[in-house]
């Protein structure tokens, strides 16, 4: 296959590092890369910065011009803005249209560009229905959700989720171990673990942070030929290591939930789902998910072994509860101004 716009050829499946908080996307965008047009169309994958999602985007670009013979174009939000306003400038906007309409597979990064622009938006939508209406691969990524991104034409939003969802989640600390080993390994440096364990235990939100703070340490031991410890990561990076500031438990969120509804604090753990049960469950996994650091993997875990999807389900139950009912708002609230004296 060919491909139009720049990607990094290093960016595979292969040395994308899964976890927990990563699983679904990286299984949807394979499925894409293996059968575009087919599996999910459009593919829409969001999350903060420096979680992986252009690795992924990269990775099926590679993938389907590697397998396929098919022409793919890759841009950010930003790219296609600026490559529209030039086809106006030049007034050569059927070529533009002839460049994206004609290809198998668009991926797009970072498409919250495009929210309150206008006329971009527009372009965009009709190469969408072009493309979408003779099952060419779309696939996009942004830092939020398509319900969450403002300044957007309602029609180009439902578009955005009318295929397949799929949310990217910081990595639980195992998932930060193993980057952490892997860009070691194919950077040839060795790193002691109880080092890389203070790595992954306090850069804990970003993995372009974990690799920076690596290479920023490699180059120091090489440069200065000091040997790679503890000591010298607490010195070199320490404006990367955040201080272990979390005085709240999930545990204390569970008493102080169970104790509030008067169930036994036992139950956050159990699989019962009677409603008066449930609900503070539920509300004790968001208000562990607002309050604490730990990811939607490690949150399941404290919860009775329970999945990182039913945290999310909780959290997303909440969220919705709280904007449909003043009350419960109001409780929560005061719930949460309680909570966070301890911390």
């Amino acid at each position: 296959g060919t491909i139009d716009g720049y990607i990094d050829h290093r960016f595979s499946f292969e040395n994308f590092i899964v976890g927990a908080g990563n699983e679904f996307p990286y299984a949807a965008a394979k499925a894409v890369a293996e059968r575009p047009g087919e599996a999910y169309n459009p593919l829409y994958i969001y999350g903060s910065v420096g979680l992986g999602k252009t690795h992924l985007l990269q990775a099926i670009a590679n993938a389907i011009v590697r397998t396929k013979p098919l022409r793919v174009a890759y841009r950010t939000g930003e790219a296609f803005t600026n490559e529209l306003i030039e086809a106006i400038q030049t007034r050569t906007p059927e070529q533009f249209r002839e460049r994206y309409r004609s290809v198998d597979v668009l991926i797009v990064d970072d498409i919250q560009f495009i929210a309150g622009k206008e006329r971009t938006q527009e372009e965009f939508f009709h190469t969408f229905n072009t493309l979408h209406t003779q099952r060419r691969q779309i696939v996009l990524a942004s830092d939020r959700s398509p319900s969450a991104l403002e300044h957007l034409t309602d029609r180009l939003r439902s578009r955005f989720g009318s295929g397949l969802v799929a949310d990217i989640q910081p990595p639980d600390f195992e998932t930060r171990m193993a980057i952490l080993k892997s860009k070691t390994k194919l950077a040839g440096v060795e790193f002691p673990e109880d080092v890389l364990e203070l790595i992954a235990s306090r850069i804990t939100s970003n993995v372009r942070e974990l690799e920076g703070a690596l290479t920023r340490l490699s180059a120091h031991a090489v440069l200065t030929r000091e040997p790679i410890t503890v000591a010298l990561a607490k010195r070199v990076i320490r404006d990367l290591l955040r201080e272990p500031q979390q005085v709240l438990t999930i545990e204390e969120i569970q008493r102080e939930v169970a104790s509030f509804f008067g169930i036994p604090e036992k139950e956050m753990l159990s699989k019962k789902r009677s409603k008066n049960i449930a609900f503070p469950r539920q509300l004790a996994m968001y208000l562990a998910k607002r309050l604490t650091r730990y990811s939607l993997p490690e949150i399941g875990r404290r919860f009775g072994g329970r999945d990182h999807t039913t945290v999310l389900h909780a959290v997303r139950k909440i969220e919705k509860a709280r904007e449909e009912d003043p009350a419960l708002d109001a409780t929560i609230e005061r719930l949460i101004a309680k909570l966070e004296k301890r911390s």
